[in-house]
């Protein structure tokens, strides 16, 4: 089926600003709250939101098999469900809808104060209901670099990882969207020179530049994903801040890997981009040695053009960029992760959601963590106010930024923007 939502000669009626992330040709998915407490399914065309749930209900996905109340829910699960098929076709009708030559909506003045909002009327919410959540390990500059620091330099990879996707099992019970605040955790650490552990906040908070990709239901137990049907089975990525709290995670990861020092807080972006408005900016990935097993060979393009950028704001200060990268640099690809994760025959459900694990480029200010960028401590970064930062201050805020861009579109992410706050305190 035609992606015709992906026309880079299609304008919108709606006013659209030039290096607007959420251009017509964009048009992601999320959930948000109304003025009037109404939640609801919807997309966003520049910075105007536009209520799903209401277009339907006006009968403007008419010929489109949707069930009765898809967009009048709380999260995008149902829709996620029905798969490749209807997304493309509610995104072609969309585009078509706010297409600046289509007077159908556009030169109906009641429905379109029915239907759209300022996108400052509106409070995002979670997308989707995140029942399982993993997290990769997919950059080798970013696993290259922790393993100079915390193994031997000269074997900084283990051996497994130029084989399979690493990964592990997060939870999705401290998964939150963009603006909402992150405590400082408390949790045991081994001081430096000491034998004993003891009890308190982390003194290492770190950011991870990450991506995300969310998924439908995939398979049934048992049955595992060929990789040249991977794609079909993703249907957008968000923007990931995975926290971290270094010192903790030292004392912990031996002998079962990442539990406390990362499941305190992760924080997305709230509109889900498609794999489908990202497909004009497919690239190549890099060269893979030694090839892959035949079950994650795969051809063609498969990684995704994505410029991203970390910024950090202490409290009365401007914001700085510390970090520039992009996510064509990861080793295994989106599809390659999914078709491992289920090689064993795991089941992947409607809105599960898969990060990429840090994303590191070549160059030291690519690097994707506070961990890397500061090389564990020993390069502070100095912020525009004079002091310096190791790891993340309380009241610091961090946002991650991310766009697609070629000579015809623009498309974006928007942002995920997190404060931290002091450890959280019983009344």
């Amino acid at each position: 089926m035609l992606i015709s939502a992906n026309d880079p000669k299609r304008k919108s009626w709606l006013t659209v600003a030039q290096d607007s992330d959420f251009p017509i040709q964009n048009i992601p998915f999320g959930v948000f709250l109304t003025k009037e407490f109404v939640v609801t399914v919807g997309t966003r065309i520049g910075d105007f939101a536009i209520d799903l749930g209401a277009l339907q209900q006006l009968n403007y996905f008419e010929g489109i098999e949707l069930t009765d109340d898809m967009f009048m829910q709380d999260t995008l699960n149902d829709f996620i469900s029905d798969g490749k098929k209807t997304w493309r076709l509610v995104r072609n009708r969309i585009a078509e809808l706010f297409d600046k030559e289509n007077p159908k909506l556009r030169d109906n003045i009641n429905h379109r104060n029915i239907v759209i909002f300022n996108i400052e009327d509106v409070e995002m919410q979670l997308p989707v209901l995140i029942g399982d959540y993993t997290d990769f390990y997919s950059s080798k500059e970013h696993a290259t670099n922790v393993g100079k620091m915390f193994r031997d330099p000269a074997n900084a990879l283990l051996p497994n990882w130029l084989h399979i996707p690493v990964g592990y099992h997060g939870r999705s019970s401290t998964i939150v969207p963009s603006g909402i605040p992150v405590h400082r955790p408390m949790g045991q650490t081994l001081p430096n020179g000491e034998t004993t552990p003891v009890f308190g906040p982390s003194r290492l908070v770190d950011f991870e530049l990450e991506t995300a990709f969310i998924t439908t239901d995939a398979n049934i137990m048992g049955e595992n994903i060929p990789i040249n049907e991977a794609e079909d089975y993703i249907f957008g990525m968000v923007l990931l801040n995975d926290w971290s709290a270094r010192d903790i995670q030292k004392w912990e990861y031996v002998p079962l890997g990442p539990f406390l020092a990362k499941n305190f807080a992760s924080s997305i972006s709230p509109w889900i981009v498609t794999i489908d408005a990202l497909e004009p900016f497919r690239t190549k990935g890099p060269k893979q040695e030694p090839t892959p097993l035949p079950y994650l060979q795969q051809k063609g393009k498969h990684a995704f053009d994505i410029h991203l950028e970390v910024s950090i704001k202490p409290e009365n200060c401007e914001e700085q960029v510390v970090s520039k990268t992009n996510f064509k640099y990861m080793y295994w690809s989106m599809a390659q992760q999914l078709t491992h994760h289920t090689s064993n025959g795991c089941r992947i459900n409607s809105g599960d959601m898969m990060g990429s694990g840090t994303i590191s480029g070549p160059t030291p200010d690519s690097f994707g963590s506070m961990l890397e960028l500061t090389w564990g401590g020993q390069n502070p970064i100095v912020m525009a106010d004079g002091t310096e930062r190791k790891f993340i201050n309380d009241n610091d805020t961090v946002t991650i930024k991310g766009y697609c861009k070629h000579s015809d579109v623009r498309i974006g992410f928007g942002e995920v923007a997190s404060k931290l706050l002091p450890p959280f305190v019983r009344k």
